[in-house]
């Protein structure tokens, strides 16, 4: 990767030797919220995305006051370091560090490789759930920056001046399904934001689950036009698959504006009156 890059990602080895440190917490997070039982990292705790990282009431990201708890309760503190990692390309770990960097943690990492990488390199597993001591937890004042609404993703799409990036699988793109199979968040009309590049998520990843290279990740994008030098959203259905472009362009490539559109297709493919694009 650049060197001048942040140290966001770990390695395997990095997380064998380090997880149980004091100051260090390794939290799984799993599209599949039954991975972490069946075997895990030894020490790591265990985030349920679908009731711990979201608002269960409102549509809406974790409320501050909730991660406050979910923090304390994983025995983290504001100067912890915090390591996720996760099964199908660490995409679910991706959407809990865009929350942890919303509401403003200094030091959260990726294990590089994800679960896929630990598995197939044989390490470890551990079948507990540790109990952690709890800890206080302040957050921060969300920080919106890294994240857009509908209005500005409107005016994206009218100015041409942000590039837009659907990071959905070719045939939502196209409309020809309306999710992923077995997934139910659904909309009423298929098809992407007019004028948004197709880059599914899954190519910045080897066949081994860590990310591509530098160089790799900047001829992706760059074969689309995605350059640092102009703001990018990236949506897809929901928003976790985004978050994890969205952390490839602002963290591995260094794109000072890109910002998460979590609202994704399952707003905007909702819409009435709102113009979609099919080929």
């Amino acid at each position: 990767m650049s060197p001048t890059l942040p140290n966001v990602l770990v390695t395997t080895d990095w997380v064998a030797q380090h997880a149980t440190d004091t100051g260090v917490r390794v939290v799984e997070v799993d599209v599949d919220t039954t991975a972490y039982d069946q075997g895990h990292v030894p020490g790591a705790a265990r985030w349920n995305w679908s009731t711990e990282l979201c608002d269960t009431v409102v549509r809406d990201i974790v409320p501050l006051a909730a991660l406050e708890t979910l923090l304390g309760k994983t025995g983290i503190d504001n100067k912890t370091t915090i390591v996720l990692y996760g099964d199908n390309n660490n995409w679910f770990a991706a959407w809990a560090f865009w929350q942890l960097k919303i509401y403003g943690h200094q030091d959260v990492r990726i294990m590089d490789g994800g679960r896929k990488k630990w598995l197939a390199e044989g390490r470890d597993l551990a079948t507990d759930k540790p109990a952690f001591p709890e800890k206080t937890y302040k957050v921060k004042a969300p920080d919106l920056s890294l994240r857009a609404f509908l209005p500005e993703v409107q005016n994206a799409m009218q100015s041409k001046s942000t590039a837009l990036i659907d990071v959905r699988s070719p045939q939502e793109f196209t409309g020809e399904i309306l999710a992923p199979p077995g997934l139910p968040e659904t909309c009423q009309r298929g098809g992407h934001i007019p004028g948004a590049k197709s880059i599914p998520w899954g190519k910045a990843c080897n066949d081994d689950g860590t990310f591509k290279s530098y160089e790799d990740l900047k001829k992706l994008y760059g074969a689309q036009g995605i350059t640092a030098d102009k703001p990018v959203i990236a949506y897809c259905r929901i928003g976790e698959r985004s978050s994890h472009t969205w952390f490839v362009l602002k963290y591995l490539l260094g794109f000072d504006n890109v910002k998460n559109y979590d609202g994704s297709w399952t707003e905007w493919g909702n819409l009435v009156g709102v113009q979609v694009e099919k080929p």
